[in-house]
């Protein structure tokens, strides 16, 4: 059965029933009128949290019940050895150490163990590797202090062989519980109050133990003594734990592989690892160096952890760069990165790759209809659906906002229309959920392209498996279209004049007709001064032309707003360097011109768009191209500001420079403008020579 409304508080008044018992304990006589009345009260409260991890089970139903059934027998096992001890102690009096209930303590131990490995497990979606050298770390720095304090001082006693065996067995399963408590607390997953409670048992447990030994060792321990409110209020904790509400989501899988490395986290790491030279330290200056070899390996394995955690954070932000967050695929830089690899590994053997571009269709109209939430859930559901797809040694990738690429290294023509028709079969074929009401099929249309049957370069492959994208969505989208080798008229022909039309256009519509080619010529000028070299200078002068032909898109209106834009106009407008940049794109050849158009309005603080790229990640021609553009449009009337002054713009350049400029480029730029080395149209302000009539749609 499930645990309904008036189910949501039992472990609190476990917990009551639980403290009256223990007090009862405490004041109880031994016996009464023969009756072992405080063996009977303490074993009643050790048995019922192995009865309240039952019931526990049976009302919450937690997936895995295994970790939960391993801890259940735990505590059996664990309550038997408390009859068996205060029976003894209590009805008997027999004191002798180590006792028939000795064996059954140390035996829960291991059952202990497996349930919490078990339910780790279950915790952590990935490795876990972080939370488990964290863990070793803490446990490596507790089993030095165990042996310094606890074991070693008891071997060099020279008590009876089942004594030694006994009291090591203690602080031996105490440190592999403390290993794997700690596996628990350090890794991901949530912390809701039964994660607390339960967390609370162990450290009672583990306290309590540690205090026993001593005491056993020292002649001084007392059945009844305070060591029992430790073990019965841990017995207390690991009941209502399992009783509360919360213990199902104790083994819910992470959404994350590992725990974050916060301060806190540092810090405590930090000072775990200056234990053992402390320790040593303190022993030197007390003139009683002892254990040296202990402290020096433990030191030592200190060192090899600390090594291994930062091996693995360099893997995790390696992965992270790589890695979309979304989506879980490749980035798109990784993809550029991995396919000029695979082409010359192919161009080696004399084998061939093919690059599969695939674009999800209607998605704005999924957004705009469903909700961005519904959006992305699409995403993630295409993306598992193409991963299912993929080979090993194929490379998936998110390659823009609703695009996927596809390396597919050993593909020819003659197979790459099986796969591809695979792919998109396998998208289509089954509704996706957005709600728990609604579902909606999705479909993508697909552009290819093989080397070295199409292109011999990257850039050639992308624009034309993205030629072929385009024309499957005017063919009328969900189909797949092959590409082909441009033709001379293609590389020369009528699409880069008529992206300049486009261009010319967009000046009408902004700040007359002259803007684009101004950029150009600025943006010629000063990635030459800056160092750049020709072929680089030639970009950049391309990008210049062509960096405002996404405004094709955004409506009249929107581009003339002398008002403030709304959050879905400001939508638009980020959306232009990408458009701009696919509208490029589309040329062969003008790939990096595709990309300084794309990351033109990126900032060098990492706050542009639309990528957040910072610093060096921005293409060089493009932070020359930001630079000359800011000018160009400062000594511009535009339809929300008139034009400024050459001062006003110098000290606005100023005013961002290394945050929304390369400082070096702005310097350089200043430089330019101080010497006279600018064209002389371009230290005034200018007129708008087409102006704005009526908006239009």
């Amino acid at each position: 059965m499930r645990p309904g409304a008036a189910a949501r508080w039992p472990w609190v008044l476990y917990l009551a029933a639980g403290a009256v018992l223990v007090v009862l304990y405490y004041l109880a006589p031994v016996t009464a009128g023969g009756f072992p009345l405080r063996v009977v009260l303490y074993c009643l409260v050790s048995a019922s949290a192995a009865v309240a991890v039952i019931v526990g089970l049976a009302w919450h139903r937690p997936k895995p019940m295994l970790p939960w059934l391993l801890i259940a027998a735990s505590q059996l096992v664990y309550a038997l050895a408390d009859a068996i001890f205060y029976l003894l102690h209590y009805a008997l009096d027999i004191t002798a150490y180590p006792s028939l209930a000795d064996p059954f303590y140390l035996a829960h131990y291991p059952l202990a163990v497996a349930g919490i490995v078990l339910l780790i497990r279950r915790r952590t979606p990935g490795r876990g590797l972080a939370g488990l050298l964290d863990a070793g770390t803490l446990a490596v720095v507790a089993a030095m202090l165990s042996w310094l304090y606890v074991i070693g001082p008891q071997t060099r006693l020279g008590a009876p062989l089942l004594v030694e065996v006994v009291s090591l067995g203690y602080p031996v399963m105490d440190l592999a519980l403390l290993t794997v408590a700690l596996g628990l607390l350090l890794g991901p997953g949530a912390r809701p109050p039964a994660f607390l409670l339960f967390i609370g048992w162990l450290a009672a447990i583990m306290t309590a133990d540690t205090i026993y030994v001593v005491q056993q060792l020292n002649g001084t321990f007392q059945a009844g003594n305070f060591l029992d409110a430790i073990w019965l209020t841990g017995n207390l904790a690991l009941g209502a734990s399992a009783l509360h509400p919360t213990m199902r989501s104790m083994a819910e899988p992470s959404p994350v592989p590992d725990a974050p490395l916060s301060p806190f986290r540092i810090a405590g790491l930090s000072a775990a690892a200056l234990i053992a030279p402390t320790v040593l330290f303190v022993q030197w200056a007390g003139g009683l160096v002892r254990d040296v070899p202990v402290v020096a390996g433990t030191c030592a394995l200190l060192f090899a952890l600390t090594i291994a955690r930062l091996a693995a954070l360099v893997s995790d932000q390696r992965r992270l760069a790589i890695t979309d967050a979304l989506t879980g695929l490749h980035t798109r830089r990784f993809f550029e990165a991995q396919l000029p690899l695979e082409i010359a590994r192919a161009r080696r053997t004399g084998g061939s790759v093919a690059v599969l571009i695939a674009d999800v269709d209607h998605f704005k109209t999924i957004n705009d209809r469903d909700g961005h939430p519904a959006g992305d859930q699409v995403l993630v559901e295409i993306s598992a659906r193409l991963r299912g797809t993929v080979r090993a040694g194929e490379v998936l990738a998110r390659y823009g906002g609703e695009e996927f690429a596809l390396i597919l290294p050993g593909a020819t023509a003659e197979t790459l229309p099986i796969i591809a028709e695979r792919l998109r079969h396998e998208v289509s074929g089954t509704a996706i959920p957005v709600s728990a009401q609604r579902q909606i099929l999705v479909t993508v249309s697909v552009g290819t392209a093989v080397f070295p049957t199409h292109g011999t370069t990257p850039d050639d492959l992308v624009s034309i498996a993205d030629r072929a994208l385009y024309a499957a969505k005017a063919a009328g989208r969900d189909q797949v279209v092959f590409g082909r080798a441009p033709s001379r008229a293609d590389s020369t022909g009528g699409g880069l004049d008529y992206l300049h039309l486009v261009a010319d256009e967009v000046d009408a519509l902004l700040a007359g007709r002259q803007r684009s080619r101004a950029v150009a010529r600025l943006a010629r000028l000063l990635a030459v001064e800056s160092g750049l070299d020709d072929a680089s200078a030639g970009i950049a002068q391309l990008a210049g032309r062509l960096h405002d032909i996404g405004k094709i898109t955004v409506p009249r209106p929107v581009l003339a707003r002398r008002s403030e834009l709304t959050e879905a106009e400001w939508e638009l407008l980020r959306a232009v360097p990408a458009h701009g940049a696919r509208m490029v794109s589309i040329v062969p050849g003008h790939t990096a011109v595709a990309e300084v158009v794309r990351q033109h309005r990126e900032r060098w603080d990492g706050t542009g768009y639309p990528a957040g790229l910072r610093g060096t990640e921005i293409r060089a021609e493009a932070t020359v191209v930001a630079v000359c553009d800011a000018w160009v449009a400062m000594l511009s009337d535009r339809p929300y500001q008139a034009a400024l002054t050459a001062d006003q713009a110098r000290a606005q350049l100023l005013a961002g420079r290394g945050t929304q400029f390369d400082p070096t480029i702005v310097d350089v730029f200043l430089g330019l403008l101080d010497s006279g080395g600018l064209p002389p149209d371009q230290v005034a302000p200018r007129q708008r020579t087409a102006p704005i009539t009526a908006p239009q749609a």
